[in-house]
């Protein structure tokens, strides 16, 4: 009997080991964001606190006034309203938050944009690109206050020196991992880190970020009364997708929802507002300026599915509820926050549903139906 005990302990114990292997083990920095006694405690894990340096100008900034980019250089079609000294201050500030600095001579620095013998020419995708992709800048720091704030964006926020961000998602097939699961899984199933290694749909981003899905959990009614309410599939999809932002924000649920009830907007933390005009904000992002170029980059720019790699919310935040955690570049860069410098084509910004009731919590978005997480 007391080896049988002995053999069912260690069992126990190696089932407990490898339950645990799941946890985030190190130390936490724990941060109370609500009420006492609310649970509204965010445990930070420290060893994805990554430190997000900002780079310094190339050079200071250049006084405003003299002559145009149009009148000084051929083919300015966004910035040519900007005084040829910002514009190159601005051409030198993307060289060195995009360009590759090392590599094919052709294929660096300003070259990696421009045919050094015409830098008027249109013949690199790149160029095309970056000029649509200043334009969605440009539209971002204007409409977009409701996410951004006042902090506002530029380019390093999400290239952060690369030619490609490294968080980027396209339409993907299932995960190549070995599973044990046998069968259609029906786009779930599969661990993956986008949700956290759990049984949920791998693929919520092309419902909820790549298209204007409905963020569904909970309906009114016992039943499901229509195809737009919630259902099971529409939940599990939904909490991928919050699964997500949680690590790219290294934040805990609590951080926009309180546990008393988590489609109340009158019980969330003003976070949640912001949450959901980020969602909106990335969608536009997505359909509006990234997608508009899928005929414009190569193959090797495109996913699986021919559909071009587009952002999602860890591409900015990259572990932190502050993208660089929240310093605002554009004191160095204001020309960024002009939204005058081209008639960039700006869809219309999405009208929130109803205002839920005004409390001391937060002045919110209402949802569309009981329980709605983000609802449209």
């Amino acid at each position: 009997m007391i080896r049988v005990a002995t053999i069912t302990s260690s069992i126990t114990c190696g089932v407990l080991l490898v339950a645990l292997a799941g946890c985030e083990f190190g130390p936490k920095a724990i941060e109370q964001t609500g009420y006492r006694g609310t649970g509204g405690d965010q445990i930070i894990a420290k060893k994805r606190l990554i430190a997000q340096p900002i780079p310094a100008p190339p050079y200071d900034l250049p006084a405003d006034g003299g002559p145009t980019a149009a009148q000084t250089y051929q083919n300015v079609k966004v910035a040519g309203a900007m005084s040829a000294e910002r514009f190159n201050h601005l051409m030198a500030s993307m060289n060195q938050w995009v360009a590759p600095q090392t590599g094919d001579p052709t294929k660096v620095g300003c070259n990696y944009c421009h045919n050094p013998e015409n830098m008027a020419s249109d013949e690199k995708y790149t160029k095309v690109v970056a000029r649509r992709m200043l334009q969605m800048t440009l539209n971002i720091n204007a409409n977009w206050s409701s996410h951004v704030k006042a902090t506002g964006v530029t380019c390093y926020t999400c290239h952060r020196g690369y030619a490609v961000p490294r968080n980027v998602w396209a339409r993907a097939d299932a995960p190549g991992e070995p599973t044990r699961i046998m069968g259609n899984k029906h786009g779930q199933d599969t661990p993956t880190p986008t949700t956290g290694y759990a049984s949920l749909p791998y693929d919520s981003f092309s419902s909820y970020l790549g298209a204007n899905g409905n963020i569904r959990v909970a309906g009114k009614t016992p039943l499901r009364t229509a195809p737009a309410g919630a259902s099971i599939a529409r939940t599990e999809k939904t909490y991928g997708l919050m699964v997500h932002m949680s690590s790219a924000l290294n934040v805990n649920c609590t951080f926009c929802h309180n546990t008393d009830s988590f489609g109340s907007w009158s019980n969330s933390r003003p976070q949640r507002v912001t949450a959901w005009y980020g969602i909106r904000m990335v969608r536009n992002v997505n359909e509006a300026y990234i997608g508009s170029l899928t005929s414009v980059f190569p193959a090797n720019r495109k996913g699986p599915h021919g559909d071009v790699y587009k952002v999602n919310c860890t591409t900015c935040h990259q572990g932190l509820n502050k993208p660089l955690g929240g310093v605002s570049m554009l004191k160095d860069y204001p020309y960024l926050a002009k939204p005058t410098l081209a008639p960039a084509v700006v869809p219309a910004t999405p009208t929130a549903p109803r205002a839920a009731p005004t409390t001391t919590a937060a002045v919110a978005p209402g949802a569309a139906a009981v329980g709605t997480v983000g609802g449209n």
